[in-house]
């Protein structure tokens, strides 16, 4: 029994290397992106499938004459609109190989949100759905929750003040609507992403776009009128979709998840790889590559880290280090900066902003990558890069910022609460400025105004510097608003649509490397180095993250510093004035 089973896997691991595949993905919850913040984190998400992996399998894959198909489950809303172009796209470059891509799905959205995995499926040669399922092809529509109207019945006030009129982080709690500008936006924004919605389904389905455009008027569809309107090609269910896949790509075909895949082959390669370096650089050298260094989460002040409530968080001296590392390593010669965040603490941004300035000034190219969100301070520590990527769904821009607090003295006076204060010393008045218990002062809005005026003149400034820009077109883009990376390209806040692929590719062009060099996530760390103290900061452990989460309380002190307690109070995100206002997503 021992000697059969131990043949067999013998068998299989031959089949694997020799014999025909049939490669498959799940992307049903989600997929990740970039290193995980920490140690802890590494071990929580070490099954979790990661964009770049897929990437280098599916272009693997595509060069190799063993794999014959590629089958994919897509389903759910957990994929931001960027990253799913940035698949997509991958997916396009692997059936340009002649290869067979085939997508699946239990339900596109369960009659609504399936606009994303739709859209992803478009890329694919056949779309199979399960006969219950069904098409939550709904269109795009932006929803916001005004809380105005409840807080004056509280006796609740909310004073704040912006840079400029489309910064709308305030507005659920200050308006009782969209005001003109945030609706213009959010119109704009909607608009923008349909049309790429509407384009990927003509494309992928042989329609012309004013055809995909009435689909998406008319949807959701049952799974019988989706086959009937053309948008699927079948109503299987699993087995039956997994046995066509084989009738096409040979009954001897093995199924291999693209993971286990690109993790095999990697590693096979790897004795290859190694001996063709020595032989081309010569003894005592090392081989000169890209840089990749993940900027991702919501920006705050000291070392990243899971972020607590708020998801995964970006510490500038995480990031600074990383790229301090980088300009000193001889051997990184350019690097791409993948940016997924939606900005926060004005000062952090300026830490990491300074250091891409920096990295720039020492010879080595920077290209950012944008992903699903690369907003206000995302936008920020972006602006000074040599070319900024960005995908036609990437969420940017909102380039402005926000400041106030509630003011609960109507709400004390009906309950019959009292507040009382002790203050001493010179600056007596302003120790209570952000005192819920009384509106700002004349002389405290001076102060605030004044505050707000010189990190909106900081922003638009190096914004201006960093696009090669006049401050008045600056201006004109800026004041707050929030745009698609189709029109942060078309008005010059992004120079080019694509995702790391492209980016990579600029990066080696500008530093004079073949377009083979290699790509290093950097600075990669051992286990030794997240555990001994680093000698500097300046050396490669300094660049590790922390180990836990921050306290919430704490990352509202870092991101709003005196006024903390008032964006706390007010239910407003914990990471900063330069944060995207509202929840954005796309599903």
């Amino acid at each position: 029994m021992a000697e059969a089973k131990l043949a067999g896997q013998i068998a299989r691991m031959r089949q694997r290397r020799t014999g025909p595949l049939i490669l498959e993905l799940d992307l049903t919850d989600g997929i990740a992106e970039g290193q995980p913040a920490d140690p802890l984190a590494a071990l929580l998400t070490m099954r979790r499938t990661r964009l770049q992996d897929v990437l280098d399998g599916l272009r693997r894959a595509a060069a190799d004459h063993k794999v014959r198909a590629l089958v994919v489950k897509v389903g759910g809303s957990r994929i931001g609109l960027a990253k799913i172009q940035e698949l997509r796209a991958a997916i396009g470059d692997f059936r340009k190989s002649g290869k067979l891509a085939v997508a699946w799905s239990e339900s596109f959205g369960d009659f609504l949100h399936g606009n994303l995995p739709y859209y992803l499926a478009t890329g694919f040669d056949r779309i199979y759905l399960q006969p219950s399922g069904s098409l939550g092809l709904t269109g795009v529509a932006v929803e916001q929750v005004f809380l105005r109207n409840a807080l004056d019945k509280l006796g609740i006030d909310f004073q704040s003040a912006k840079r400029h009129e489309f910064k709308s982080a305030a507005d659920p709690l200050t308006e009782a609507g969209f005001t003109g500008p945030a609706r213009k936006a959010a119109a704009r924004l909607a608009e923008s992403v349909t049309e790429q919605l509407a384009g990927a389904i003509a494309a992928g389905r042989g329609l012309s776009v004013e055809q995909a455009a009435a689909l998406i008027a008319n949807g959701p569809y049952l799974a019988l009128q989706a086959l009937d309107a053309g948008l699927v090609d079948g109503l299987m269910y699993r087995d039956e979709v997994y046995d066509q896949v084989r009738r096409d790509a040979g009954h001897d075909a093995m199924l291999l998840y693209l993971q286990r895949y690109q993790r095999t082959q990697s590693l096979g390669d790897l004795p290859r790889r190694l001996g063709s370096s020595v032989q081309s650089i010569g003894p005592g050298q090392h081989e000169r590559c890209v840089a990749m260094i993940y900027a991702h989460g919501a920006i705050r002040q000291g070392r990243s880290g899971r972020g607590g409530p708020g998801g995964s968080g970006m510490g500038s001296d995480t990031v600074a280090a990383a790229l301090r590392a980088a300009a000193a390593d001889e051997n990184v010669r350019a690097v791409v900066l993948r940016v997924n965040s939606p900005g926060g603490s004005a000062v952090a941004s300026d830490v990491i902003w300074r250091e891409v300035v920096r990295l720039r000034a020492a010879g080595k190219p920077v290209v950012v990558s944008m992903g699903d969100v690369a907003a206000s301070g995302g936008y920020f520590i972006s602006a000074p890069a040599d070319v900024i990527v960005a995908q036609p769904g990437t969420i940017t821009g909102s380039i402005g910022v926000i400041m106030g607090k509630p003011v609960l003295q109507d709400l004390f006076e009906r309950a019959g609460v009292t507040t009382d204060s002790i203050t001493d010393g010179a600056g007596a008045a302003q120790a209570t400025m952000f005192s819920s218990a009384r509106p700002f002062s004349e002389a405290e809005w001076a102060r605030i105004n004044a505050w707000l005026d010189a990190i909106y003149a900081d922003f638009t400034a190096k914004v201006a510097s960093g696009r090669r820009m006049p401050l008045d077109r600056v201006h004109e883009l800026a004041r707050g608003r929030v745009w698609t990376g189709a029109d942060a390209i078309a008005a010059g806040l992004a120079d080019e649509a694509g995702g790391m692929r492209e980016a990579t590719a600029i990066a080696r062009k500008r530093a004079g490397l073949p377009d083979d060099a290699p790509v290093r996530v950097y600075p990669r760390l051992g286990p030794l180095d997240q555990l001994r103290p680093a000698e500097s900061s300046e050396a490669r452990p300094a660049a590790r993250s922390a180990v836990g989460a921050g306290s919430l309380a704490a990352l509202f002190a870092d991101g709003w510093g005196p006024a903390w307690r008032f964006a706390a109070a007010a239910g407003l995100p914990p990471y900063g004035p330069l944060t995207l206002p509202g929840v954005w997503t796309i599903s």
